[in-house]
């Protein structure tokens, strides 16, 4: 696994994070525009994954860069919908304290040469934070369904998977750590 390579699934990554600032900027006065960018963003997450693990291009650089890109590209538009009173700063903070916590735990997990994988409660907290944004940001809808209204149901179940996922990516990651731990000591 090497440590820093400008590969195909890197430069997907960086691509993300670049697209943030017209995300921002952008949505406020063109939702469609910023949603489409919103959305291209999100497809590099999908994109980047597929494309390390079908090449072989894993890196401890895309491993730790992978989760910070999407954990800025939700945590901005988190804001962004607080920022046009389309969500209570209860639920962004929420979310955010979450995202932080676990990037940390992963980050000191790393630190002692121990990747947590990432579980399928997570993928799905993601996918569910990422389409309720969408529909957030989606002006009207069609016919009698308002797309606000779906976007504010799928917020709250994307809270309590929130919350769900990071308690058991922590126990993840205790399990893990004592592991390693008792790895070491009996290696001595």
């Amino acid at each position: 696994m090497n440590t820093v390579n400008f590969n195909i699934p890197t430069i997907l990554t960086l691509t993300r994070i670049i697209l943030i600032p017209f995300f921002i900027i952008i949505t406020p006065e063109n939702p469609l525009l910023g949603v489409s960018i919103f959305i291209i963003a999100s497809a590099t997450d999908f994109l980047d994954g597929y494309f390390a693990r079908r090449s072989g291009q894993i890196t401890k650089f895309g491993i730790i860069l992978d989760p910070i890109a999407d954990k800025f590209l939700v945590i901005s538009a988190l804001i962004l919908l607080v920022d046009m009173v389309k969500i209570s700063a209860w639920i962004a903070i929420l979310i955010v304290v979450r995202e932080f916590i676990v990037t940390g735990l992963r980050v000191f997990a790393l630190s002692k040469n121990i990747v947590i994988p990432a579980e399928t409660g997570g993928k799905i907290k993601a996918v569910t934070q990422m389409t309720s944004i969408v529909l957030l940001l989606l002006p009207g809808g069609i016919g009698l369904i308002d797309f606000y209204d779906i976007g504010l149901v799928l917020i709250y179940i994307a809270v309590i998977l929130t919350i769900v996922s990071g308690l058991k990516y922590t126990h993840s990651f205790l399990k893990h750590t004592q592991n390693n731990s008792n790895a070491e000591r009996n290696s001595q």
